[in-house]
């Protein structure tokens, strides 16, 4: 009877482990390639220059494209090795970037919601202020505060040796890591949830009740601005939801009921899993609620195509015009 739990406790685990390694993997290929997809799609409309929005969203690209590809396989390991095998520098840096672009990100959005509110309800007043320029120093002090709140987790994790395995885990004292949490929570998740219901409440206020009659083309020009803002809309509202099991998983650790036993594992790994399926998820969206987005991505996916034919159109009539001439010599 001993034999025969162990060996399904074996088996479990090792069905549980291949689980976790298959959803770690589709979110590191869906994301690569997707984020990848975005970014081409916005070098290629050529419009980078002149629209903030695109900015936001090209620099929302980067975020979850670096903590995609420098974070996801390191956490994946986490979950199906023994022990951390990437040394201490590694074992710091991937929460570093983890921590960094999870902040980049969400303080991105907020950017992105200010800016769509001044475009929205104030259209005439906000362009001297709506530049480019403008757009790009927005876009750099996002990262310098996401340097500021996410550099301490640069010390606050490290790789320690238990019982001779060697595991990535916090070192700080339990006093530190609460003041510590708690601050990711608040400047890192409930102050700029806050800005994002504001701004677009009054946003989505303003586009459904109002009209600017010194707009050429009201109807066009409102149905334009809906779209655009209802897709800005669910990717911050799949932010919050998808990093929201996170956040609540910490202040349970904290301050409630949180034994450390396999379903509580769980929940962390599935917490994990969502926060992390939250960069590939982007590129979904603006497929499926952006016109420009689907155009774009299907003109990469047909411009291969599209030469070669056009090459074989035009590589018989030039050798037909180099015969005839030829010929006629």
């Amino acid at each position: 009877m001993d034999i025969f739990s162990c060996n399904s406790t074996m088996v479990a685990w090792k069905l549980e482990t291949a689980a976790i390694s298959l959803a770690f993997t589709l979110i590191f290929l869906v994301g690569t390639v997707g984020n990848c997809l975005v970014l081409a799609v916005l070098f290629r409309n050529g419009k980078m220059n002149t629209k903030t929005t695109n900015l936001f969203i090209f620099n929302l690209g980067i975020a979850d494209l670096f903590f995609i590809v420098f974070c996801v396989p390191f956490q994946a390991t986490i979950y199906t090795m023994d022990e951390w095998v990437f040394g201490l520098v590694f074992c710091k840096v991937v929460h570093f970037i983890i921590f960094l672009t999870m902040h980049a990100s969400i303080f991105t959005l907020a950017a992105v919601s200010l800016d769509r509110y001044l475009a929205i309800c104030y259209p005439l007043h906000s362009r001297e202020m709506r530049t480019p320029k403008n757009a790009l120093a927005s876009i750099c002090l996002v990262w310098l505060l996401a340097l500021l709140f996410s550099g301490p987790y640069l010390s606050y994790y490290s790789q320690v040796d238990l019982g001779g395995t060697r595991v990535c885990v916090p070192v700080w004292e339990p006093t530190a890591r609460i003041a510590m949490d708690m601050c990711t929570l608040v400047f890192g998740y409930l102050l700029p949830f806050a800005v994002l219901s504001v701004t677009y409440a009054r946003t989505v206020r303003h586009l459904w009740t109002s009209v600017d009659p010194r707009t050429p083309d009201v109807s066009g020009s409102r149905r334009a601005k809906r779209r655009v803002t209802k897709m800005i809309i669910v990717v911050a509202a799949l932010f919050c939801l998808c990093w929201l099991p996170h956040h609540l998983l910490i202040l349970c650790m904290w301050f409630g009921p949180f034994p450390l036993n396999h379903a509580t594992y769980v929940l962390r790994v599935l917490s994990h899993l969502m926060a992390y399926m939250n960069s590939c998820l982007n590129p979904v969206v603006y497929a499926l609620v952006s016109k420009h987005f689907r155009k774009g991505f299907g003109k990469l996916f047909c411009c291969a195509p599209k030469k070669r034919a056009v090459n074989r159109l035009h590589t018989p009539k030039a050798v037909h015009t180099a015969s005839s001439a030829g010929t006629s010599n």
